[in-house]
């Protein structure tokens, strides 16, 4: 079952905090950004849900919790409503300089969430170019990363695993491309974006193509684990519980 509160959490941190890392790696959404001829600080607040603010300069994209600072604001009535935006383009209402919101929501913010489309929902014939297939699941670890921590705060069925799990950083990774950081502090889980400095537990996939293959399901967990592929050290009860997490990371990014 999917919950619409922590499918709400899941777009947010998970998908549109991707925009973060599209912005560093991706040229055309770099192209996109360079028009912008003053910084915009666009706020999605959904009542019973959560809010964030994605802080856009010419040069990047940075997302923070909460409303502060922000120069433009969007309110959504609950967390179906702000589902709505990700799902079929449907916009809340603005309720903080409502021109800048809109002309940048249907401007340059719909410019770079088509990209990120692209490359979260790739086509196989763009999977073929190899730069686009790094690329592409790259992007898709870093979404993936954002919405461990939003189901194992937010979904029911997560919790449990969440609740199991110690104390500590866990470092997940593709071989010499990328690492992220789940930290747990009393059961809570935040996501970082960066390798950990102190990790209780590591998972680390060999390449990119077995990354690409686990995150499209083409590819079994237990069985590349048995060659090799994946590589576990540390704590590995904490593994064992984000693995169950993403399960249902699974379904709600399906």
């Amino acid at each position: 079952m999917i919950e619409s509160k922590a499918m709400a959490y899941v777009n947010m941190f998970g998908v549109l905090g991707a925009l973060e890392n599209l912005c560093v790696m991706d040229k055309p959404a770099k192209k996109i950004l360079a028009g912008l001829k003053k910084p915009v600080s666009l706020c999605f607040s959904v009542k019973g849900g959560p809010c964030a603010t994605f802080h856009f300069t010419a040069s990047g994209c940075r997302m923070a919790e909460g409303d502060e600072s922000c120069t433009c604001k969007m309110v959504f009535p609950g967390p179906e409503a702000f589902n709505a935006l990700i799902d079929k383009s449907k916009p809340g209402i603005p309720a903080k300089n409502p021109v800048q919101v809109l002309s940048f929501l249907m401007g340059p913010f719909t410019a770079l969430t088509n990209r990120l489309t692209e490359l979260l929902r790739p086509d196989e014939k763009a999977l073929k170019d190899p730069a686009f297939f790094e690329e592409s699941t790259i992007l898709t670890m870093y979404t993936i990363a954002g919405a461990i921590s939003a189901l194992a705060n937010t979904d029911p069925i997560s919790r449990i695993s969440a609740e199991n799990t110690v104390d500590g950083e866990v470092q997940l990774g593709i071989a010499n491309k990328v690492a992220v950081t789940i930290a747990v502090r009393d059961h809570h889980f935040t996501t970082i974006k960066a390798p950990s400095q102190n990790p209780r537990a590591t998972m680390e996939f060999a390449s990119v193509a077995l990354a690409h293959d686990l995150f499209s399901g083409t590819a079994a967990t237990m069985n590349e684990m048995c060659k090799g592929n994946i590589r576990l050290r540390g704590m590995i009860s904490m593994v064992d519980n984000i693995n169950r997490i993403l399960d249902r990371v699974g379904k709600y990014l399906a």
